[in-house]
This record gives structure tokens, sequence and C-alpha cells, in this order.
């Protein structure tokens, strides 16, 4: 146990640091045990981890340093303790496939137990580190009474969120997900955005829906916020021209699918503009385009550690980087023409529902070279009330979605920004302007508001669908759904 008795001596050494250039160099480290495998009585095989690094470390008997007793005790350490080993960088002889670092090993002259896990663990983290295609070969390669690898089931994983952490793969996910959310604020903040932070508890369910979790406040009742977009449209009003927050979104849905959960991150933004919405949806798709190309350069070891657990076709963006756009009725017109929607009376004015998502996604990518493309001009029906309708066919509006590997990432639209206008549209929707939580709202308006639109992204299904990791569940570090409040 270190009580921090001591605040100087020799630095400590980092795996993914090593390479055969710092042949015969000294080295201090602190890893953990990802596996061990003794060779007799004078050798063992030591596999020192950290984070999404590994390297081989051999502990050999010899005369001046390493005892067969020290041999001995290394190859009983239960896996996943950490160790502080000092050791010296040897060049290996041959490729350590076992190890990310593949040309170099360390031979160990000191080792130190710092902090002992249990013998027996839930699953091992090797174990929960292996693709799919390698269980189910190591399944059909297993004669009678054979073992093979185990599959570490998603629940046992949550359940025991801090061992599954540790694989390498979990590592390289949330260090996306940290870029996605720096490269988002970088793009911004360029662009004279300013960050806020909005409040997360309401004093009603302001947004209209039912969807809101409901808490004690004291005497009154309170809510956990569905999202920022009231507050959002009320700093417009305010003459705060750009604004975009990173913060939890709350939706009491009770629904279990691969990509809802109950809490989530959002990245929201709002922007005034000049003559047309087409300014703000153009910024949004800059900010995608940016961030996809970001993300394949900053995070390209990360994304082939992943990679290498979920094998997946390369993301594709458009050669010319342009994003694609189609109407809404353009996108209802390729369902048709592949036969996933029938055509009909209501086909053009009907909300596109997941199974029709999903389906699109891989025609337009075969199509138009992309996994990344918006729709825009969704029916005014289908979007809330706030939803700015399109001048010339009032059945449709100025909104949009935002879609990658066929799901949606983003919602947005022009709000409607005239409050005698809004009030008719929110009595029309059944939402009285006068209402708890509305008033305040209706009022910034009256005062006088600039044209604007904006949207909503959710961090995690972003992550997901990137990485294409067939749940998003894997993107959050402690997910909750409506059977999920702990860890």
């Amino acid at each position: 146990m270190n009580q921090s008795t001591e605040a100087q001596g020799a630095a400590y050494d980092q795996i993914k640091a090593l390479s055969p250039a710092r042949d015969g160099e000294t080295v201090l480290l602190r890893a953990r045990l990802h596996n061990s495998q003794a060779k007799g009585a004078k050798m063992s095989f030591l596999l020192l981890r950290q984070e999404l690094d590994s390297v081989q470390a051999i502990v050999q008997a010899n005369k001046e340093s390493v005892s067969t007793q020290m041999v001995k005790w290394c190859a009983g350490l239960s896996l996943e303790s950490i160790v502080l080993v000092e050791a010296v960088v040897k060049k290996s002889p041959v490729a350590i496939q076992s190890a990310s670092v593949t040309d170099a090993e360390l031979h160990v002259t000191k080792i130190y137990l710092e902090s002992e896990a249990p013998d027996k663990l839930p699953f091992m983290v090797e174990d929960a580190s292996r693709s799919e295609q390698a269980i189910k070969e190591s399944e059909e390669n297993a004669k009678e009474g054979d073992s093979h690898y185990v599959r570490v089931q998603l629940d046992t994983r949550l359940n025991n969120r801090v061992l599954d952490l540790r694989t390498p793969t979990n590592h390289a996910i949330f260090k996306i997900s940290a870029g996605v959310r720096q490269i988002f604020r970088e793009f911004l903040y360029k662009r004279d955005f300013m960050e806020i932070s909005t409040p997360k508890i309401i004093g009603s369910a302001s947004e209209g829906g039912g969807n809101f979790f409901k808490m004690p406040y004291f005497k009154d009742e309170a809510y956990l916020a569905q999202s920022p977009q009231l507050y959002k449209q009320m700093l417009i009003s305010a003459d705060f021209p750009r604004v975009f927050e990173t913060g939890p979104v709350f939706r009491a849905e009770n629904s279990f699918t691969h990509r809802h959960m109950t809490e989530f991150t959002g990245l929201d933004l709002e922007m005034s503009f000049e003559r047309h919405y087409h300014e703000v949806l153009e910024t949004i798709e800059s900010l995608f385009i940016h961030l996809f190309t970001e993300l394949k350069t900053r995070y390209a070891k990360e994304i082939e550690t992943v990679k290498k657990q979920f094998p997946v076709p390369d993301f594709v963006l458009p050669a010319d980087g342009k994003p694609v756009r189609f109407t809404f009725k353009e996108a209802v017109d390729i369902l048709i023409k592949h036969g996933i929607r029938q055509p009909s009376d209501e086909a053009y004015v009907t909300d596109m529902d997941t199974t029709e998502e999903r389906a699109l996604g891989p025609v337009i990518r075969k199509e138009y070279h992309t996994d990344f493309y918006v729709i825009d001009k969704f029916p005014t029906a289908v979007r809330p009330f706030y939803t700015m309708p399109d001048p010339e066919d009032p059945t449709f509006s100025n909104s949009y979605d935002f879609f990658l590997r066929g799901e949606e990432i983003l919602s947005g639209a022009q709000r409607i920004h005239d409050p005698v206008f809004l009030m008719e549209r929110m009595r029309a929707f059944g939402v009285d302007p006068e209402g708890p939580g509305l008033k305040d709202y209706v009022d910034g308006f009256k005062l006088g508001c600039p044209p604007h639109a904006g949207g909503g992204i959710g961090l995690e299904r972003v992550v997901f669908l990137f990485l294409d990791l067939g749940n998003i569940r894997r993107a959050s570090l402690f997910p909750r759904d409506p059977k999920r409040l702990s860890p």
C-alpha cells in the first residue's frame, strides 16, 4: 500500500514508449498482470498491461538478481494484480504476437506486488477482450469434451463494469468518446459559439411530452430535463447568438432497444442565422465531416484496437468531403424503389421507423459511398411544436435529421421565433402557452427574437455507431436503462 511516504525517486516508464531502440536500458514501470505462464522452475513469462498497451516480461533465474523462489512467486501472482517492475529492455528475437509491443521485451530484475487482485475473478480480462468471431471459431474447432473460449455476456460485463472497463477495447472506446467531445468543442469555439450550462432540475414537463422523470422537490414536484432545448432558445432571445452545451439528458422511456438509454450525454447547439436555416444546417454538416475526419486521424490506434474485437468495414465519407443530403420525399422515394416502404397516400407524410432507417443506411452506402448523410424537410406533424413549417408547403417543415450507418444521431430544425405563430402551433399540438414552464419561454419571444435553428446530438449514439459496437451500452461508462441503476 502506498501512503505517499516518498515524493522523489526514479521516473516511471510507459509500456507504449518501449522499443528496440532502448535495448539495454533499465526501466521502472507499474502495470497490471494480464497473464502469466511458468516454463519450468527457472522461467516465467508475464504479460504486463497499461491501458491499450502490453509487453512481454521474462523472469528468469540467474546468479545476479533473480532466484528460483522469485520465479515461483511471480508464477503464483493473481492476474489483474498491480505490480511494480524493474527490468532491462531487450530487442525481441521474434515478433511477440500476444503483446502490443511486438519487437521488444522486458527482462525482469526486480518485481513488487503493489495491489493484489483476488484469485477468482468474475471473468478474465483476456476473455472479455476477444472478438465474437474468435469465440465462434473456438466453439466450432473444439472437439467433444474440449474447452473453448468463454463468451462474456453484456449483462455480466455491466454487472462487473470496473473489471470490464480494463479491456484495451474499452480504453479505446472511451478515449474516442472523449475525443468526440473535445473536437465538438474545438470546432464550435473556433466559430464563436459560447458554452452554456442550463438547469437539469425543472419545474414542469415543459416540452409537452410524457417521457419525464418526476421527483419530489421540497414541498413541490420537479422533473429531470429532457433536453436544454427551451433554454437554448431563450438564450438566443437574450442575444447570445451561438450557444452549445454538453451535459446529461434524461428520458423516461421504457425502451430496451440497442440504441436507447434513460440517461445519456447530449451535445446540443443553437445558432441564429441571417437569411436561411440552411446556414445552420451547413454548419452542423461541416461539424460532423470535421469530427469524423479528425477521429480517423487522431485516434487511428484506438480505432484499430476496437476493430480487433468488433470487426467492421471502414467508415466511409464522401470522397469530395461534401455531405450527402436528401429531402424527406427523396428518401421515401429510395425506400419505395428498394421495396422497403410501400407506395401509398400516406407514404410521404409518415415518419420513418427504426427498421426503415436501418434498411436505408446500406442502400445509401452502396449508391452514394457514404455512411453519413442528412435528411431535410420532415413532415410537420411528426416534429415538435416549436418547429418552423416549410413556407411553400406547410405539410413539411424546416427540420432535419443526421444519420450514421442508417441510424439517427442528430435531430434539429429551424425554430418558430414569432410569438403569435408559436402560441398558435402550441395550441394546435395541445400545449398550453400559459402552462407551467412554458410561459417564461413564450414571454422571451414576445421581447423579440432573431430567427434561429439548432440540433441535439447523443454522444453515446455517435460513438457506438461510428465504431459499429452493436449496442449503445458499450459506449456508456455506466449505462442506465429501465432495468439498470447500478453500478
